[in-house]
């Protein structure tokens, strides 16, 4: 690999000059900087920024350092990666992806982040979840995306489901839905218990009574696509006779709404005719590929990304979470 005493001594100048052409060539005239630029691309040089960054020259631009707990998983969690590394381009920043997994030892893949040095660091995690920061990562310059701690008080960027699930509900009861049928996430999870308080409170603010709505939720399956599927079906087996007991499906995700839709349309129901139907999550390249497409709750990965990569690039000091905005999707399931 190329060092920058190769493209010195091939464009004849010295190492200042050849630093002045990449990091200030505003300061070198037109012939000499054309000169080196030649010589970097002939020689296929790359600078050195985490060398840089060891020798405390700040010169070249700044990095975010992103550890991915599991988030490029999903195709949602993608959508997060790609708004940090989009903001961080559009502000003249770097980006870097180190993954992390459950299921390993997380301190190879912590202390290769660190060892380049970033300027801050985003934590991001494949599903909304409480987290433990490892040790090593306490006091740095860090903000969570998607996921909360109670390791540190720190800039938290997750989904506001509960507001949410709110006004999705609020437009189930506008529609004239009387009858629903709930089945929420596992209410180990924050998702699950904040959406299922989202929807009981837009219930009980139209003056409902709570007994009407009958509510599940899932419980933890990991990794069991599966048994999610065979339980989403005995809970609909038993609310479905000759005629479905409840006249609207609220589903704790796009995934859940995809089985019922299965089952429903097996069992030569119509949708919403008979059985009206709303997700959660806006599942990436597949909402609208429901027949009829799905009326359903949009999770804000992308701004999450995005903010939480602003709050490094704009040097924020707030410590508190943020909620992002959930927006509802109307189509025609509902």
């Amino acid at each position: 690999m190329a060092s920058l005493k190769d493209v010195a001594k091939l464009a004849s100048v010295s190492l200042m000059t050849v630093s002045r052409a990449i990091n200030n060539p505003e300061k070198l005239n037109k012939q000499t900087y054309q000169r080196v630029k030649q010589a970097i691309e002939q020689l296929n040089y790359v600078p050195d920024l985490s060398a840089r960054k060891i020798r405390g020259d700040n010169s070249g631009p700044c990095a975010i350092g992103v550890l991915a707990l599991e988030t490029a998983m999903t195709p949602f969690s993608v959508e997060l990666l790609q708004a940090i590394e989009k903001t961080a381009q559009n502000h003249g920043w770097n980006t870097f992806i180190v993954n992390l997994f459950d299921d390993k030892d997380p301190d190879h893949a912590i202390n290769t982040l660190l060892s380049y040095r970033p300027n801050g660091i985003i934590y991001t995690t494949m599903g909304l979840r409480k987290v433990d920061l490892p040790e090593k990562l306490l006091g740095k310059n860090i903000v969570l995306a998607n996921c909360v701690t109670d390791s540190e008080k720190l800039a938290c960027y997750i989904p506001d489901d509960y507001t949410g699930q709110y006004q999705a509900m609020q437009q189930v009861i506008k529609k004239g839905y009387k009858r629903p049928l709930c089945i929420y996430l596992s209410e180990k999870t924050l998702a699950g218990k904040t959406r299922r308080k989202g929807a009981e409170q837009a219930w009980l603010d139209a003056g409902k009574n709570l007994k009407k709505m009958a509510s599940y939720h899932m419980p933890i399956l990991e990794n069991n696509i599966a048994q999610e599927y065979m339980t989403t079906i005995d809970i609909l087996k038993q609310h479905c006779n000759n005629t479905p007991d409840f006249d609207v499906l609220i589903c704790g995700n796009d995934r859940i709404a995809f089985v019922a839709y299965q089952y429903l349309l097996g069992q030569g129901f119509h949708i919403p005719k008979d059985v009206a139907i709303l997700g959660y999550d806006n599942m990436v390249g597949t909402g609208e590929l429901f027949f009829p497409p799905l009326t359903t709750v949009q999770l804000p990965h992308y701004e999450i990304g995005e903010q939480a990569a602003l709050h490094i690039i704009n040097g924020q000091t707030e410590t508190e979470i943020s909620y992002v905005a959930s927006p509802y999707l109307e189509r025609n399931s509902l």
